[in-house]
């Protein structure tokens, strides 16, 4: 008579797990492994991962899904840990993040997670996630099969894109003294930065900077299936050798000269060659700025305390949710915002902030005259008006997205 054992069905064998603070916490996450695992995945704690993953037993698995909100932000070190850990071990890294910042998701994925999915989790995503993840390896063509952006560039650089919601509302200036801010940061490890000029018409970072228009930049931005590091580095110019501009052309061209391919490239070899890349979008919303959208970590948008910024803040908002794009990645930054003294308009601040149902989140007091004076000159405010309020302010947001971007890493 055979043993009764073996009739006994053996325990399905574990392959993936999920590993949070409460897998509880994200019950949409629970369902989605049960659809598409069965009963072959396990769950852990951040401490039992951490020991787990140091186990021969844990390379077995194909997948761990980190699951993460914004109370876990304090733990990015340890969470950056166990990426590198579960790399180590042949696991790949799936983080599921519900109102974690851009910047810390960025150097989540640096680090080695393999695929980012936003919680709560939309139809189908989880699985698209893990059909990629189990893709076979492509294999990577040959130097001589065509140009190669990232040769030489070792970089997987921050995009912080700045789209002013209204003429005048100091976008570039915002862009431009941001950027040089940040190419600025770190006397003794100071980051590559470029900022990258797409309004084709009526771009002015180069005359905020007093820097050439060079010929080069229509030659690239109308042959972008040709680029690479050397033809892309030798279309942007420097400004005191710390900041890299590509400016935008010496003619007037129309907005949709270029694809959302050629846009996409441009971004690549940025962040393939630099640290952090700002990029000066026109505040017309053209095909390719869903692809900034889509590559930028933050997309700050400027806008004043007057009804045109206020019914065009609304209008892009719209058409953003028309289309399905990730309008939540828009960050409201309010220039020439009230004095500390001023109730009458914080309290319009606030009316402004709840009649759009948005989070005004960056205050840019008005520098007055001086900024006026920066920009006819040519010079960042650092540089002609180091304690104007607005550079004190820019300076401010200019280390907290460095700062963040950095505990990560040297957590990690």
């Amino acid at each position: 008579m055979a043993s009764s054992a073996a009739l006994q069905p053996e325990p399905a064998p574990i392959v993936a797990c999920t590993v949070s603070r409460d897998v509880q916490n994200f019950e949409l996450l629970i369902e989605d492994m049960e659809t598409e695992l069965g009963e072959s995945w396990g769950d852990l704690s951040f401490e039992d991962a951490k020991l787990f993953f140091g186990q021969p037993d844990a390379s077995n698995l194909e997948f761990a899904a980190i699951a993460m909100d914004e109370e876990d932000e304090d733990m990015l070190a340890v969470i950056a840990d166990l990426i590198k850990l579960a790399n180590s071990n042949g696991i790949k890294v799936i983080v599921i993040a519900a109102e974690v910042s851009p910047i810390a998701l960025h150097q989540l994925l640096k680090l080695g997670a393999e695929e980012f999915v936003p919680y709560p989790l939309p139809d189908g995503a989880l699985h698209e996630a893990i059909e990629r993840i189990r893709a076979p390896e492509p294999v990577l063509a040959s130097q001589n099969a065509g140009p190669d952006v990232g040769a030489g560039g070792n970089h997987n650089g921050v995009v912080l894109a700045v789209h002013g919601l209204a003429g005048g509302v100091g976008a570039t200036t915002f862009a431009v003294n941001m950027a040089w801010e940040l190419a600025n940061i770190d006397k003794n490890d100071p980051p590559r930065v470029c900022i990258l000029d797409m309004d084709l018409q009526n771009g002015s970072v180069a005359t905020y900077l007093d820097l050439p228009r060079r010929e080069s930049v229509y030659e690239m931005i109308t042959d972008t299936e040709n680029i690479d590091k050397e033809a892309f580095m030798a279309a942007l110019v420097q400004h005191e050798e710390k900041l890299f501009v590509l400016t935008s052309p010496a003619e007037m061209l129309p907005l949709d000269i270029i694809t959302s391919e050629d846009v996409q490239r441009i971004i690549d070899a940025a962040k393939a060659n630099f640290d952090y890349v700002v990029v000066d979008m026109p505040s017309t919303v053209v095909q390719w700025t869903e692809v900034v959208l889509h590559s930028a970590h933050v997309y700050f948008a400027p806008l004043e305390l007057d009804m045109r910024s206020a019914q065009n803040a609304l209008r892009l908002i719209r058409a953003l949710k028309s289309e399905e794009l990730p309008f939540e990645k828009l960050r409201y930054v309010l220039n020439r915002a009230p004095k500390f003294t001023d109730m009458s308009g914080k309290s319009r601040v606030k009316r402004l902030a709840e009649s759009l149902d948005i989070v005004v989140e960056v205050l840019m007091p008005d520098g007055g005259k001086p900024v006026v004076d920066a920009g006819d000159n040519g010079i960042p405010l650092a540089s002609s008006a180091a304690k104007n309020p607005l550079r004190k302010e820019i300076l401010k947001l200019a280390t907290s997205v460095h700062e963040l971007n950095q505990s990560v890493a040297e957590g990690g």
